[in-house]
């Protein structure tokens, strides 16, 4: 199957998935990001623009992110809104009052997307609609993700795409050159690329997906990733059934 044919499935899952639901339409996080700009031109494409509303939510964010968000929340004619969740951040930052070792920044980072997620899921019951998550294959993989962070929806449209069919799809939908020639991050903190934090890039990550040959170091550094990620993919771990006499 070709992406093109591929991209109208996704389509058609978008539709029936809302009226199986019986929702009213989907809420998206915008982070001016590509794969978040997918979700939204296919969102629009295949249930119209009147059943997707988004979300933006910057938290000490580049202003690039809100800016590239907006282009494209005007460039698909997409209701919106901006919420700063700044604020909420420091406050719960104060409270927690974390050290300053890796995994206290880590446990802060992940805080972040996880209030997104609050967010997101609080607009989305007051609007009887069903929250979009953006992940992607390569993400998911590696689990490259925040547990029950921008990890929780109710639907992941382009979980089966590699990252380069993410942007070679937003490049036929017509997403904005702004953002198809941003570099890949999650935007928590300054100079933080995907790739960075990965150790392997996007493209040997999809060659390993597709089956190709790529270098053992690569091969090795996704295989670990995959491995200590399992939790995120599994559901909720339970000890045995209870066999009651």
């Amino acid at each position: 199957m070709k992406l093109e044919q591929y991209l109208q499935e996704i389509e058609k899952f978008l539709q029936q998935y809302l009226i199986d639901a019986h929702a009213k339409g989907y809420v998206l996080g915008i982070s001016g990001g590509i794969d978040s700009a997918l979700v939204a031109a296919l969102t629009v494409k295949a249930v119209g623009k009147d059943k997707l509303f988004a979300l933006l939510m910057p938290i000490d964010s580049n202003e690039s992110d809100l800016k590239d968000g907006l282009e494209l929340c005007h460039q698909f004619d997409i209701d919106y809104k901006v919420i700063d969740l700044t604020s909420t951040f420091n406050l719960i930052k104060k409270q927690f009052a974390f050290g300053d070792n890796d995994n206290d920044k880590l446990a802060l980072n992940n805080t972040k997307v996880r209030l997104r997620m609050v967010t997101l899921y609080a607009y989305a019951q007051s609007r009887n609609s069903l929250v979009l998550g953006t992940d992607n294959a390569d993400e998911i993989h590696v689990g490259y993700f925040t547990k029950y962070g921008d990890g929780a929806a109710d639907l992941t449209p382009i979980a089966e795409l590699t990252k380069g069919e993410v942007f070679r799809a937003a490049e036929l939908l017509g997403v904005t050159k702004t953002i198809l020639s941003r570099t890949p991050t999650a935007g928590l903190f300054n100079g933080q690329t995907d790739e960075g934090e990965l150790g392997v890039t996007y493209e040997e990550l999809d060659r390993y997906l597709l089956g190709q040959k790529v270098s053992e170091n690569a091969e090795s550094r996704i295989k670990y990733l995959h491995r200590i990620s399992e939790h995120k993919r599994s559901p909720i771990a339970r000890p045995v059934k209870f066999d009651r006499d």
